[in-house]
């Protein structure tokens, strides 16, 4: 294994990656030829996915996929696929009926934009998309690939967890939780997505055991890392910085690291598992995880 170099060009790398990501991403989200969706709906749908976002999810799939030397065609609709389940969480996380936000990646949220009835569908459509994104007919995935896929990423955005995460969250509204009750909701709510990005980037490949477990470890520690600095962020950041409404868990009385831990000990604690996650590729038996090894410490050390 190769340790991360200050020297590996994320920047570069990224470009690269997204830039295939983006015009998957126009070409198959409700494209407007030849036959629109039907009322608009394309409309709302591509507002919630295409322009704007930090691709995090679809960077961690490509990363684990170039680290275990997989299918880079299967690794580009994972990448579009778990963009979409993040796209359509966000697009009902902030409606009425749950966060009520009005802002999202620097623009208007989709029920403001379109009505809440129409991303409510966006949200929905977006969901039933991303498993038909993992099941072509073109023969660049095979069968078995496709169904071991689609069972990571229906686990991980279902209630064992995205979506009971999110149940979590809203029951968990001016309660006071344990660490060990806060660390369980963040594991559902978004730490499940962002693993599953890693597991089912190296699923584009062939892995042995242990590098599995260490991907596996990698992912976890990623996913509740990227979740302390968004609760730090929250507080230390401006609306403009994040292009989300700052101070909102603050304003909702919700439950956070900041909160519970303080927030030089929330800092402190990202990045311990900054190191967490640097060690478990260390221990992954692979050669070619610099990608990892930068988007584990970009994400932790990010401003936004």
């Amino acid at each position: 294994m190769t340790d991360h170099q200050p020297s590996f060009a994320l920047g570069a790398w990224s470009a690269r990656q997204l830039a295939d990501v983006e015009r998957a991403l126009k070409r198959w989200v409700a494209p407007p030829e030849p036959v629109p969706a039907p009322a608009g709906l394309g409309d709302a749908m591509r507002y919630a996915v295409l322009d704007g976002g930090k691709r995090l999810r679809p960077l961690l799939v490509m990363a684990a996929c170039e680290a275990v030397d997989g299918n880079p065609a299967a690794a580009l609709r994972v990448a579009c696929a778990v963009e979409l389940i993040h796209a359509y969480s966000l697009v009902h996380d902030d409606m009425p009926c749950m966060d009520n936000d009005i802002l999202r990646r620097g623009k208007p949220t989709v029920h403001v934009k379109f009505g809440e009835a129409q991303a409510l569908l966006a949200g929905d459509a977006l969901q039933a998309l991303a498993f038909e994104l993992l099941t072509p007919d073109d023969g660049s995935v095979d069968a078995a690939t496709q169904a071991v896929l689609c069972r990571m990423l229906a686990q991980a955005a279902g209630y064992q967890g995205m979506a009971g995460g999110q149940a979590i969250d809203l029951a968990s509204v001016g309660k006071a939780l344990s660490s060990e009750q806060l660390h369980d909701m963040h594991r559902l709510k978004t730490g499940a997505l962002l693993q599953a990005s890693v597991m089912m980037g190296a699923a584009c490949g062939k892995i042995t055991p242990t590098t599995q477990d260490a991907l596996r470890d990698y992912g976890a520690a990623v996913g509740l890392a990227f979740q302390v600095v968004d609760d730090i962020l929250d507080v230390t950041a401006d609306s403009a910085t994040l292009g989300k409404t700052a101070g909102k868990d603050a304003a909702q009385d919700k439950p956070t690291f900041v909160s519970l831990m303080g927030l030089p000990a929330s800092r402190n604690y990202a990045q311990e598992l900054l190191s967490q996650a640097l060690h478990s590729l260390k221990a992954s038996e692979l050669r070619h995880t610099d990608a990892l090894s930068a988007l584990a410490d970009m994400l932790v050390n990010r401003r936004t």
